[in-house]
């Protein structure tokens, strides 16, 4: 096959412990599903209907990598979550099979433009600039499902500058790993390859250049970084 243009690199995230790379197709993420953090944001928690966005595949940062301060925004915040790794995909996946789909875990940040995000809502309009823009998915190394199982209570959390910003059991998710994989593959036909961000805590808050950040999934995975 002849392309018109050079195609671009696939994103890809290593795999701890290998020398493999797990390729990257989309990145779906699911907001409000922890009970505090829906408050906090002075929205309703609902568990009946979960509320999904995507972010562009290569939004991925890697390696503890420095994380450029986004253009526009002054008000960047953080959202640490669990993320899963899909090895399969599949419609209508039904929620006692779900996990039978995951690949791996790891842990992650939904970078968010909250300033965006709350004029575009003022106005009841999308607010995908707030979340789908680039280096808005910091992700550390995955760890597979075959070696570490499939977490149900982990402490997930994150420190800015060595103080403990938002610290959880990941059981506290209203809508579990299994049913977000379950509901998504209602909308979407998911894929090999494919990232979920399960939701963040309480705690979210702003971040600033200079600010040093380690993200954490207890015993399972670490993310280091610094927004610059």
């Amino acid at each position: 096959m002849t392309f018109a243009i050079a195609p671009h690199a696939v994103p890809a995230i290593p795999v701890a412990g290998t020398d493999m790379r797990f390729p990257v197709h989309r990145i779906y993420c699911i907001g409000r599903n922890y009970a505090d953090h829906a408050k906090e944001m002075g929205s309703e928690v609902d568990r009946v209907q979960p509320i999904f966005f995507n972010k562009p595949a290569d939004a991925i940062v890697i390696g503890d990598g420095d994380v450029p301060y986004p253009s526009v925004t002054r008000d960047l915040h953080h959202e640490v979550e669990m993320v899963v790794a899909l090895a399969t995909g599949g419609r209508n996946i039904a929620v006692e099979h779900a996990l039978e789909h995951v690949y791996a875990y790891a842990v992650g940040l939904d970078l968010t433009r909250r300033d965006l995000q709350a004029a575009a809502k003022s106005k009841g309009n999308p607010w995908d600039v707030a979340k789908g823009f680039d280096n808005s998915a910091p992700v550390s190394d995955l760890h597979r499902a075959s070696e570490i199982g499939h977490p149900q209570h982990l402490q997930l959390s994150l420190s800015v500058n060595g103080a403990r910003r938002q610290q959880t059991d990941i059981g506290e998710m209203i809508f579990s790993v299994a049913e977000i994989i379950h509901e998504l593959s209602k909308l979407y036909d998911l894929q090999s390859g494919d990232l979920i961000f399960t939701g963040t805590p309480a705690g979210v808050a702003a971040l600033v250049r200079g600010d040093r950040f380690c993200a954490e999934l207890e015993g399972v995975a670490v993310l280091e970084g610094r927004i610059v």
